[in-house]
Order: C-alpha cells, then structure tokens, then sequence
C-alpha cells in the first residue's frame, strides 16, 4: 500500500485533548492507514536557516517539521500568504498588499519545504498539499524530480478571473497548479472560478472527461466539499466538558434567547456587519430587548498584520456602542469575548444557544455551521443563520439563508429564527442532521484519496 505525506502550512495532528479539529484528526486517522507522515513548519523560527528537520510521532502519527527564519515569517507568511493571497481569494482586493518581497519570500520558503520534503519521498507514495500557503510547492517538487501523484486542496475560496487578474503574474500562480495531478476545491463555484480563467484567461481546454489541459499538462479539478467528524462531535457534544459549558450558558441566559457566533476575528466573517445587523434587530424589535443575549467569541489572530489590529478595534467600539445604547441595569445585548475555548465547550454553547449565526462574507466552507447543527437536542433544536456567502451555504440548504451585506435582512432572519415554532425547527434540524451524515469528513477525505490514487494520464 502507498504512504500517503500531508503537507501543510503548520503541522497540527490529535494529541488526545479535545482541542484539534476534524480536519487534524481525519488526516491523523488516513496516515495510520497509509503509514504516511506529516509535513510542514514547526511554528518556531530560528535567526538563521538551517534546514533541519525534527521528527516525532504523537498519537501514532509520525510528523516531520522544519524551522523558518524570522524573515521567513514575515515575507512568507504575513506577508504573501496573509496579506495577499488570503484578502485577494476573500475579495478584499482594497485590503491586497502586493510587494515583491512577499511573493520572494513566498517562493523561497515553498522552495525550502520541497527541498527538505524531497529526500524523504519514496517511488509510490501518495503526496497531499493542504492550501493556499504551498500553492508553488507542486512546482518545486517537480524541479527536484519527484514524479509521484501529487494532489492539493483548497480550503479557502478561488477568486473570479476578473479579481485574480489584479495580481500580478497571476498566470504563474496557476501554473503552479497545474504541477498537481489533482486540485480540490470546496465547492462547485469555486472549481468554475478556476476553471473560467483557465479557459478564458490562458485559452485552455477541457476535455471530454473534465479534464484542464494547459501550459503542456493534463489536471483533475473537482469539487470536494469537506464535512465535520460527526460522529466524534456528536459525542463530544455530550461531554462532561460540555455538560458543564451548557450549564453555565444556560444559567447565564435564564429567561433570555441566546444567540452565538463564534470565528476567529478576521474581515472575512462578517462581524461588522453581523453587529450591526443585530443592532438593526434591536431597533426594529424594542420589545425583545431584554429577552436575548448575543454571544460573539473572535479570538484574535494575525496580530502582525495591521488589517487585523484595525479590525479589532472597530469590534469592540461598535459593540461598546450597542451595549452603550441598549443596555439596562442589569442586562447588556452583547458579550464580546476575544480568547480561545475548547471544542467540547464550544459544543457545549452551541446547544445552550438558540440561534447560530454564522455569517461571513466569504468562506471556502465554514465548519461551524455543521458543529452548532450537530451539536444541538434533537428534541428542541436551535436555528442556523447562514450567509449565502459560505461554502457550507450550498449544502445546508435548511438553515436561514441571508445576505450578511444587508442589516435588514439579518435582523429579518434573527426575528424569524428566535419566533419559529418548534416543529419547524425539528424538520429543519433532521433535514441538516442528514446531510451532515451523508457527507462526512471521512467521506470527504476518501473521496480525495481514492482519485489522487487513479493512474496518471500523460499529458497531451
């Protein structure tokens, strides 16, 4: 059987606690089948390169890592990674940065990974690269002589051609892609996205299969819309840790709805316009003021970028201001919170929670509107309001679907969400429950492996 090598950005498989997500322990569980490793930065940085890599194994799973150096760091992943890549797929081409030491530094760490990666690689194995942070690893690969099957995946969206084109040598960026031999998208849109530009923008092909052809390869595109570890959060939903966070939410909001979102603090989410949605609902239903309670928990993240130092900022002032304006004695609307909860206390305030808004204003997937569906009583479910701006948006066709640019239609579905009746809620429930069974992150991680295992095609 071939080993299967995951490669991403930061090396995060389980270590027992509840802390690691579905995707560490999906992958985690694929390499004990596959006998595989994985690769990728230590977190650390080092005044000077060096290249040597550090091995461990945890929890049965063996992990190569390497250092960076400080500049590294900067260029590589502040810099090209998050402070161009991440606005431009997101749409935020007002927040884009383009420098061409960011895209430098971005060549030159991908070029580090693969040649650390390269010696480690044998004939038959299995090489799966995780998102927008090694789009040229491919390409790097290729150079040193690796002709394994090599597969990358996209968590995030793919821009439309008329906004990837504002990047410059956007064409080199996909011809990265085009090293692959497999590249997954989240969802159907964003695989058209990509595959617009490869027919408009380059004059590629398709071929009668779907396959790309362009720049002399052949590449498998296809969209794989990754799931929750359902089984493993359903029951972790109904742990001690969890018990113990629904009992205190539930205590805290006695006599009131709560509402919950929960992201880390990032442009992307929606958060301004979320509050200030909620503010609108606020105002078009005086009545209800004391009788709801919105949970916001944003930890912080990418404090060296200055889009999210100003981002921070503003969150908290607009919601002092909603607190400001609306609060009694012994009651304010808003609990902002910026710092991390496990996952089994998150389930646990999901299911104390009467709606889940989840709203960003682009996402590749957004796994919490699965997390707070599974984690809900099935006898007395909360309502899911997701923006139709989400990757899960397509799947989960039952919640509330909204714009999150419009406050009204925000508010709208907040008033709807906390007055529906509770069968209605039930039958939307189930109906969420089951897609979320059907499309699983086993399901989705097999789907994956088992076409990065077809043979190669040569390349017309």
């Amino acid at each position: 059987m071939s080993r299967l090598i995951v490669v991403s950005n930061r090396v995060s498989p389980p270590d027992g606690s509840d802390q690691a997500g579905g995707l560490a322990v999906a992958l985690a569980a694929a390499l004990r089948e596959y006998s595989g490793f994985w690769f990728g930065w230590s977190g650390e940085t080092t005044p000077t390169f060096t290249g040597a890599l550090n091995h461990h194994s945890t929890d049965g799973v063996a992990t190569v890592t390497l250092d960076l150096e400080e500049t590294d760091y900067q260029e590589y992943y502040n810099g090209y990674a998050n402070g161009t890549l991440w606005p431009l797929f997101h749409y935020r081409i007002d927040l884009t940065a383009y420098d061409r030491s960011f895209g430098q530094g971005y060549e030159r760490v991908n070029r580090r990974f693969a040649a650390a990666l390269a010696p480690l690689v044998r004939p038959g194995d299995l090489i799966w690269v995780h998102d927008y942070h090694l789009i040229p690893l491919g390409r790097c690969l290729r150079d040193l002589g690796i002709k394994n099957r090599i597969g990358f995946f996209l968590h995030i969206p793919w821009p439309a051609p008329q906004l990837l084109t504002t990047l410059p040598r956007h064409w080199a960026l996909v011809e990265s892609l085009f090293a692959y031999d497999l590249v997954g998208f989240q969802t159907d849109e964003w695989l058209r996205a990509f595959e617009a530009y490869v027919l408009d923008e380059l004059s590629g092909l398709r071929k009668d299969d779907g396959v790309l052809h362009a720049f002399g390869r052949d590449l498998q595109a296809k969209a794989f819309p990754i799931g929750l570890d359902l089984k493993d959060f359903v029951a972790l939903s109904r742990s001690p840790a969890a018990d113990r966070a629904y009992d205190r939410m539930a205590a805290h909001s006695v006599f009131r709805s709560m509402i919950v979102g929960v992201e880390r603090l990032d442009y992307a989410k929606g958060l301004e316009e979320r509050l200030a949605g909620f503010a609108q609902f606020l105002a078009d239903n005086p009545g209800m003021a004391r009788q709801v309670l919105y949970l916001q928990i944003a930890p912080t993240s990418r404090e060296g970028v200055e889009a999210y130092q100003d981002l921070r900022a503003r969150i908290s002032a607009m919601a002092g201001r909603i607190n400001a304006d609306h609060s009694d004695m012994d009651w304010a609307p808003v609990q902002y919170v910026n710092r991390n909860f496990s996952r089994a206390e998150l389930a646990g305030i999901y299911r104390a929670a009467k709606v889940g808004l989840v709203t960003p204003l682009r996402d590749g997937m957004n796994l919490v509107a699965k997390e707070y569906v599974a984690a809900q009583d099935p006898d007395d479910p909360g309502v899911l309001v997701l923006s139709r701006f989400a990757g899960a948006a397509r799947q989960m066709t039952e919640a509330l679907i909204v714009n999150p640019f419009s406050r009204e239609e925000l508010a709208e579905a907040l008033r709807r969400a906390l007055g529906m009746e509770q069968d209605e809620r039930r039958r939307r429930w189930e109906s969420l429950m089951d897609g979320l069974r059907r499309s699983d992150i086993a399901a989705w991680r097999d789907s994956f492996v088992s076409a990065l295992e077809a043979p190669s095609r040569e390349a017309a």
